[in-house]
């Protein structure tokens, strides 16, 4: 989600939005678990439509309340439809992935998103890329082939989905910032619901199948876990520099394997722990080096 045309003044309170931003990667978490419940009896398209169905419901009220045509007023329409359309291909190939893997392991592999967007600034943007980076990045796809183990008995096609869903978020997160402070949060996450249920409801008849009650459930979960999930991850910005709250979202692993412990009796491996310490640490090296960067060019100006 992008920031709001006229930004919200931030009541400075770091520790506050620390916990919220742990808070919002746990619910996270909690929605990819009901996901791959999901995924084990219905196609991910299907999965992936019942989550936008579920939040433009729980959006309507707020949508009839503030007026249809000023939620749906974007200076940027073109730009937000790719970005919804990029979401959506990301949610599909995480879906698809969540249905063969380990809860812990797709998440492990999803945190090279930050180094795709890093990589991809470079022909979308015109931004620069120093070495120091460059070589994180790297690293950092070393620990996605540690995860994955290509060659050898462990390695598992379904692993390339959460990749491609990296890459589809990475090209989203590089719109969004071209996108810059256009519109606002809730045009965003309109844009982004509609555009998701209309996508998925194209190929939706070749994958229907009448989910039961319980499915029905675990599909209103979903829709709501997300937009709770998004409403914490907003209000923790509201109360700290992202250069403090971006590293917390890597406790979205300690909450990824406690779900799939709990829900699947499933842990990872000793290699996807090293593979998921690879990852965070050179993600984490690129953020600072990203703060560094943006420090700089503040001192400049």
């Amino acid at each position: 989600m992008t920031a709001a045309t006229v930004q919200p003044a931030r009541a400075d309170d770091p520790l506050r939005g620390i916990l919220l931003m742990i808070a919002s990667m746990a619910v996270f978490s909690a929605m990819d678990c009901t996901s791959k419940f999901l995924a084990a009896s219905h196609h991910p398209i299907m999965v992936t439509w019942g989550r936008q169905l579920i939040q433009i419901l729980l959006l309507a009220p707020l949508i009839a309340w503030t007026g249809p045509a000023k939620c749906l007023r974007s200076a940027v329409p073109g730009q937000q439809i790719l970005r919804g359309m990029l979401l959506f291909a990301s949610t599909v190939c995480f879906v698809s992935g969540l249905a063969r893997l380990p809860l812990a392991e797709a998440s492990a592999i999803g945190f090279v998103a930050p180094m795709f967007t890093t990589a991809l600034s470079i022909p979308l943007l015109g931004e620069h890329v120093g070495v120091r980076r460059w070589a994180a990045i790297l690293v950092g796809f070393v620990g996605v082939l540690i995860v994955i183990r290509p060659g050898t008995a462990a390695f598992d096609s379904a692993a390339l989905f959460p990749i491609a869903s990296a890459i589809f978020w990475a090209m989203a997160l590089i719109v969004t910032r071209r996108m810059s402070l256009r519109d606002s949060p809730l045009t965003t996450l309109i844009f982004a619901s509609i555009v998701g249920l209309l996508a998925a409801s194209i190929p939706l008849p070749w994958y229907w199948s009448m989910p039961d009650p319980a499915a029905l459930g675990l599909m209103a979960a979903m829709g709501a876990l997300s937009l709770f999930g998004h409403y914490l991850l907003v209000n923790a910005f509201q109360r700290g520099l992202v250069s403090i709250l971006a590293p917390f979202s890597y406790s979205q692993m300690v909450w990824a394997t406690l779900f799939g412990y709990l829900a699947f009796d499933s842990l990872p491996d000793g290699w996807t722990w090293i593979g998921a310490a690879v990852i965070i640490l050179s993600g984490v090296y690129v953020w600072h080096r990203e703060r560094v960067r943006h420090g700089l060019i503040a001192k400049r100006t």
